[in-house]
């Protein structure tokens, strides 16, 4: 009991003490860096997002051929947006 105590009182020091601290000041070459690595998690998203789109589209076409050569009957493809390739990365300008 006194150990979850004396923890409870520790965390809410720590709490205290953090919440007097002022806001960091950024740099400009921080605030670029920020800019970049934000970026950078965008571009890592849409790549993502055509890889998925990309593997989506290859098993629609395995289940198709699949279903053709069993000779069962498959309701028409739904029409999707086509994958677009996001590129390669673009560092943002300063």
């Amino acid at each position: 009991m006194k150990q979850l105590l004396i923890a409870s009182l520790i965390f809410v020091a720590c709490g205290a003490a953090l919440a007097k601290l002022p806001t960091p000041v950024l740099s400009d070459e921080a605030k670029a860096k920020a800019l970049e690595a934000a970026a950078k998690t965008a571009w890592s998203g849409k790549v993502d997002a055509y890889m998925l789109c990309k593997s989506q589209d290859k098993v629609a076409a395995l289940y198709f051929q699949s279903a053709k050569s069993a000779g069962k009957e498959t309701p028409p493809p739904v029409a999707t947006a086509p994958c677009v390739d996001p590129g390669p990365f673009v560092s943002p300008p300063a």
